[in-house]
């Protein structure tokens, strides 16, 4: 039988696609199987609990700051061993580090299509994901301290005259307070995989079109709703203002003061920070704003943020929908039960997926931290939550002997 000159090519290309296939598959196995060894050889590394000194600042109090020691390395090993990807875990009190464990687990950046094994130690930065709302929160203060017309009072379209907002009153009653309370009533859909509001603003080159140029669903300030792209216009105004790139004003005004030299802001594809999701920080650096807050924005004598920005940005505002969690000024509330004292105790906190995790227990003068890298997994959220109460549960003496770093 002869095949034509057309049939020959046709089998010589059907040959070639299945050995082209056959390499993707190939590949595919050996990165598999690349990433299975590299995370069998590394799945035992775990440091801690004893903080590590770098010349970063910080100081170690080895008589565990008023904890139940045993109780406390206990609860958090149990965390660590647990299947959550838990990859650090970090307790401050009275301005020194009490614990600090790390630990290796599959990770990936904010970009990333797929995770990989990644060793965490002390000076290994860590995507934060939306705690860097909270930051820009931060930043927001210090830029409302120099800019009055960045007063939270402030219609945003009185900001954005020459812009896209829609001159009905529901938009035309758009506060910068609803923007920071994500109160906005935009109709916003987020967390709804690759057509989503949020993930749109990695590309859009207006962004504030992006956000302002679409109908209210509910009254400014009436309720909730979580909203990525209200911190970015927050850092966008930021940056009209003092005609600094967000990561230039960060590292002028709050980071550099705080001796916190290594970080990363990733940009979007126009090159903007993405304020709402791209801060990637050293734990133990998370650990300072931390701290940073429970002194009332004050940093080595230094104020930093203005005190009463803090004292507004932590007052619970509005109900979330989530647990019993209420919302400041890009900042989320909410309560746990201390036994020395049987009170229930507020606390404050920068939330990012993953398993991301800055806490603050102002009556307990306590900060914690945890990374993690669950994107996307609400078991690791609930599991870090229920941390806080559980560390809580080993504090033995109360935060009156409180001192400022």
């Amino acid at each position: 039988m002869h095949l034509s000159s057309e049939a020959r090519l046709s089998q010589v290309t059907t040959s070639k696609r299945f050995i082209r296939l056959g390499y993707v598959a190939l590949f595919g196995v050996l990165l598999v199987a690349a990433n299975w060894l590299f995370e069998a050889a590394w799945s035992d590394i775990r440091t801690g609990p004893l903080p590590v000194l770098l010349d970063d600042g910080w100081s170690v109090n080895q008589t565990a700051a008023g904890f139940n020691q045993v109780a406390l390395h206990q609860t958090l090993t149990n965390a660590l061993e647990e299947p959550f990807n838990i990859h650090s875990i970090i307790v401050e009190r009275h301005g020194k580090l009490v614990a600090e464990y790390y630990q290796t687990g599959p990770d990936r950046s904010v970009y990333a299509l797929w995770s990989r094994p990644q060793h965490f130690e002390p000076t290994t930065l860590h995507d934060v994901r939306s705690v860097g709302k909270s930051v820009t929160s931060l930043l927001f203060g210090i830029a409302a301290a120099q800019y009055p017309l960045l007063h939270p009072d402030t219609v945003v379209a009185d900001l954005y005259s020459d812009q896209c907002v829609s001159q009905r009153p529901a938009h035309q009653s758009l506060k910068i307070s609803h923007l920071l309370t994500m109160s906005s009533g935009l109709d916003w859909q987020e967390g709804a995989g690759i057509v989503d509001d949020e993930i749109q603003m990695f590309w859009r080159k207006d962004l504030v079109c992006h956000v302002l140029n679409r109908g209210i669903t509910t009254q400014p300030g009436g309720s909730f709703g979580y909203n990525s792209g209200a911190t970015a216009l927050l850092a966008d105004l930021i940056v009209r203002h003092s005609g600094l790139s967000l990561p230039e004003f960060a590292d002028r005004f709050l980071l550099t003061p705080m001796n916190i030299k290594d970080w990363q802001w990733a940009t979007d594809l126009h090159g903007r920070a993405m304020a709402f999701n791209g801060l990637r920080l050293r734990p133990r650096d998370l650990v300072k704003i931390g701290r940073l807050v429970l002194n009332n924005g004050r940093w080595h004598g230094q104020q930093l943020v203005p005190e009463s920005w803090i004292k507004d940005s932590l007052q619970p505002r509005l109900a979330t929908g989530v647990s019993n969690f209420q919302y400041g000024y890009q900042w989320w509330t909410g309560t746990v039960i201390w036994p020395g004292s049987g009170q229930s105790l507020q606390w404050q906190a920068g939330f990012g997926n993953g398993g991301q995790r800055l806490f603050v227990v102002p009556a307990l003068d306590l900060v914690v931290v945890t990374t993690a890298g669950a994107y996307g997994d609400i078991e690791t959220a609930k599991r870090v939550n229920l941390l806080l109460q559980q560390i809580v549960n080993t504090v033995l003496t109360d935060g009156s002997n409180e001192h400022e770093r």
